[in-house]
């Protein structure tokens, strides 16, 4: 009998995705497999950026009670459009246009699984032959992924820490060529927590047009801002050159386990729909799956009973959250935060390797902090930026409070001699 080891198979794994799957999801369950199961310490997920199971971030009663609604009037139980419930993008175009110059149609609002859905369809639209796309470093890593699976090329710009991260506007017309489709913007930022001023974005629109390219605006968390600066969405400037907006459920009302997203199409001179990438869209949305039909009947509701007072009290925890990271990591030596977070729930930090002994980059610094404190941080290399770390501050006060103490006490392990800091 013939072994399965003699015979010839035609089939192999597939090495261009594995080489491309770049995730925080997948950097963090390897940074977990150093974690030590015996600490009886709960684990503190800096690492993390979904504040939803602490009490203190749970979503209004009011949401839940949009989706029991929704799935108890039987409405929503069919397959729905392609495109999306329209009473939903019907409400998502309302919501959104409120903070326009003009006014958004229905169909100009498509609905995704969440954004990372819209990240992989918008990309994916672009992948042409040739192609390539601009990307800020550090970024959410799903957008390097999904182009380096689609074979476009990606081209990376600075986001510049001393100027509140801004985008390096004079790289990206340096990195720029006759192929370049796009540049891709995340504002609030993630993983920054920096919140782009209105003068900021319109140069970025201005730059944008000057090289006959496209913005894709990453708006996850949208009006998550709660320092000195506003949130201006993107959109505002589509007169000047075409902006995809991308957004969900997730952050503000936090409930990322809905799975629930958008693409936005601002764009009142119809440059995208004139090139085919409107229809693009379409078609991409025709063979992918859909949200869940009830949570998208739920969005009328979900956005009307929305209370100022829900979004006021979500963004002065996290206000308050930021205030004590920043404070309390910049009294960490081997730690710099060199901004405040102003938007969105987290703040990139540099690690200072010199302080430490031991330690050799950041993939190191964080396998043994969540082997020997139970702390879950994300090193900077999933987001771009090696020897950099990136911290949510969705999460209780006392928990980044007794997680700043454990990274004290593994800076005091680890510290080079004479650099030891007090242990209060």
């Amino acid at each position: 009998m013939e072994m399965n080891g003699d015979h010839h198979w035609n089939f192999q794994s597939n090495e261009h995705l594995n080489k491309s799957s770049i995730s925080v999801r997948g950097t963090l369950n390897l940074i977990c497999s150093h974690l030590n199961t015996d600490d009886p310490r709960p684990i503190v997920a800096f690492g993390r950026a979904d504040p939803s199971a602490y009490p203190s971030f749970r979503t209004s009663p009011l949401i839940v009670e949009s989706l029991v609604s929704a799935v108890q009037s039987y409405q929503f139980n069919s397959y729905p459009s392609t495109h999306g419930v329209l009473s939903a993008r019907r409400a998502l175009a309302e919501y959104f246009s409120n903070s326009l110059p003009y006014q958004l149609s229905p169909d100009e609002v498509f609905l995704t699984i969440g954004c990372t859905q819209a990240i992989e369809i918008v990309i994916s639209v672009l992948a042409r032959p040739g192609a390539n796309i601009l990307l800020p470093r550090p970024a959410f890593p799903q957008y390097e992924s999904r182009a380096a699976f689609g074979r476009l090329e990606v081209r990376n710009f600075d986001l510049i820490p001393e100027k509140g991260w801004e985008v390096d506007l004079n790289a990206v017309e340096a990195l720029a060529d006759n192929n370049t489709v796009a540049i891709v913007i995340i504002n609030p930022n993630n993983p920054c927590g920096s919140v782009y001023t209105y003068q900021h974005l319109k140069e970025i629109a201005e730059t944008a047009r000057k090289l006959g390219i496209f913005v894709i605006s990453d708006e996850v968390y949208a009006h998550m801002a709660f320092g000195n600066k506003p949130f201006v969405p993107m959109g505002v400037f589509g007169s000047i050159a075409p902006v995809l907006t991308l957004g969900s459920l997730s952050k503000k009302w936090s409930v990322p386990g809905w799975r629930l997203g958008w693409i936005l199409i601002t764009d009142p001179n119809g440059i995208l729909e004139k090139h085919g990438i409107i229809e693009n869209i379409k078609n991409y949305l025709d063979i992918t799956p859909d949200p869940p039909s009830c949570v998208q009947g739920a969005i009328p509701q979900i956005l009307a009973k929305t209370s100022d007072e829900f979004v006021s009290g979500l963004l002065d925890l996290l206000r308050i959250n930021a205030d004590i990271l920043y404070e309390k990591i910049n009294e960490i030596p081997c730690l710099t935060c060199p901004n405040k977070p102003e938007g969105a729930m987290l703040a990139m930090v540099k690690l200072n390797l010199e302080q430490l002994e031991g330690i050799s980059d950041d993939v190191d610094f964080c396998s043994k902090l969540v082997k020997e404190e139970s702390v879950l941080v994300l090193p900077g290399v999933a987001v771009g930026m090696k020897n950099w770390l990136r911290f949510s501050f969705g999460m209780e006060r006392s928990s980044i409070e007794d997680g700043v103490a454990r990274l004290k006490a593994f800076y005091q392990r680890h510290a080079k001699a004479n650099n030891h800091i007090p242990s209060s």
